[in-house]
Formats: C-alpha cells, sequence, structure tokens
C-alpha cells in the first residue's frame, strides 16, 4: 500500500471524525460511502459493501470514545439516557451485525438508505423550544426510548454506523432533548452501540484490519477537535448542519441503488 493510500484513509477518517464528535452521529454516515467511493475514483481497489460496514463499526468505537471524553463535563451527558437507550441499541446492534453477513452487498446498501432518508426526514421535522430547558429538568418517555434505541441498533449493525445519525433526530424530535445534551449523550450511546457492533463484524470476519487501524488513528486526533467546535458553535446551526449532511448522503446512497 503506497503512501497516497494512506493518507487518503487517514483523510477520510479525520474528516468523519470531526462531523462525529461536532454533531454525536459516530460519524458512519460520512464514512461509509467515503471509504465505498472516494478509493476506486482515486484509482485506488475498491471496499466490498461488507469491507466498509466493519471498517466502519470498528472506527466508530474510537471516535465516539474520542468525542465523549471531551463532553463529560459540563452537565451534557445525560445518565438515565444512556442506560436506557445504550442498553437496548447495544443488544440490537449485536443481533444486526450478525445478521448483516446473510445480505447480499446490494441489501447492505439498502438498509443504510432507507435509515439514512428515515433520518433525513426527521430532522426536517419542527422542533419545540427543546433547547430552552434546563439540563437538569430534562424528562423522557423511558419505554419509547428503549424500543426506539433496539430498533436503531439492529439497522446500523447491518451497516456498521452504530446508529448516531438516527439517535440524533429521534432524541431531538421524539424525545425533546435539548441540542447539546443529545449530541452528548448520543456519542456515549454510540461508543455503546458500537461494542456490539464491533464484535459482530470481528465474528463474522468483515474487518480489514489495516486501512481500520489508519482511521483509528485519525479519529483519535479528530473527533476531540470536532466536539470542541460543537460546544462553540450556535445550536441552529448544529441541527442544520446535520439536517443537510444526513439528507445529501440519503440522496446520493439511492442515486446509486436506483
Amino acid at each position: 500500500m503506497d503512501l497516497a493510500w494512506i493518507i487518503t484513509i487517514f483523510l477520510i477518517g479525520f474528516v468523519g471524525s470531526f462531523v462525529s464528535g461536532m454533531l454525536g452521529i459516530g460519524g458512519a454516515i460520512i464514512k461509509y460511502p467515503m471509504l465505498l467511493y472516494i478509493p476506486p475514483l482515486l484509482g485506488f481497489a475498491a471496499f466490498s459493501a461488507h469491507e466498509v460496514s466493519g471498517i466502519s463499526a470498528v472506527e466508530v468505537f474510537f471516535a465516539s470514545a474520542a468525542g465523549v471524553w471531551m463532553y463529560r463535563k459540563g452537565g451534557y451527558l445525560n445518565k438515565s439516557l444512556i442506560i436506557y437507550m445504550g442498553g437496548a441499541v447495544l443488544a440490537g446492534s449485536f443481533i444486526g451485525s450478525y445478521g448483516s453477513k446473510f445480505l447480499s452487498e446490494v441489501g447492505v446498501n439498502i438498509v443504510y438508505g432507507v435509515l439514512a432518508l428515515i433520518a433525513a426526514v426527521m430532522m426536517f421535522i419542527p422542533k419545540k423550544q427543546i433547547d430552552d430547558k434546563p439540563l437538569d429538568e430534562v424528562t423522557f418517555n423511558k419505554p419509547i426510548a428503549a424500543v426506539l434505541a433496539f430498533i436503531v441498533g439492529i439497522g446500523s449493525g447491518i451497516v456498521g454506523a452504530a446508529g448516531g445519525f438516527l439517535l440524533v433526530p429521534i432524541m431531538l424530535v421524539v424525545l425533546s432533548i435539548p441540542t447539546r445534551m443529545t449530541i452528548a449523550t448520543s456519542l456515549a450511546i454510540t461508543l455503546i452501540s458500537s461494542i456490539g457492533g464491533t464484535i459482530g463484524k470481528l465474528m463474522t470476519g468483515q474487518v480489514n484490519y489495516y486501512p481500520a487501524f489508519i482511521m483509528i488513528i485519525a479519529s483519535l486526533v479528530a473527533a476531540p477537535l470536532g466536539a470542541r467546535a460543537g460546544k462553540k458553535l450556535n445550536t441552529k446551526i448544529l441541527q442544520a448542519m446535520l439536517a443537510m449532511l444526513i439528507l445529501a448522503t440519503a440522496i446520493k446512497i439511492w442515486m446509486d441503488i436506483l
């Protein structure tokens, strides 16, 4: 593998992990299509959809951990939400990641496309004045949170995405969690989810270790930088960035499927 290939994989991991730390989404929603399309575009060998989902699953674990570390102070992490949604998404992600070996390449891409489309629609639903709520007074519907997290876990486990890009709109729109608490808590839940996804991908031999290692290094550098930037940006800007990012990805993946 030459230097240009290493730099390409590193930059894909860096960009995805920076956005991960800033928006609380794990970063796979960006890294998945980038890993799928950029290497062959530059003349390198293409990864298969299964290889991409395996690399993403492992790398998202480290990106999420680095982002959570930056948000550990300031009351942004909702422990109750992490327990209810984290436990449910972990169980779902293990089932999804293990079951993904029975899907075709097209099947994996379709699951990813459906998840991205649902997330995009949710992000454009008008939100209540969720950011006016004091962080220590935030409440949510526990059964709904657990059920939705379990469903997200199954789908995200299939594509190795850890589900952050779906958890964020669910927490904002359905559970009415303030934006910065959503970003920080989503990263923590994504970290838990990625454990199940990573184990499932490793057990089924879907991880290409060399590019995964390069992207892990990139994530440890970029995710804390993204989290620092996310703390300073206006919450409306953060929501708009996430909405446009998810929409663009959904459009791209469905154009290729169809």
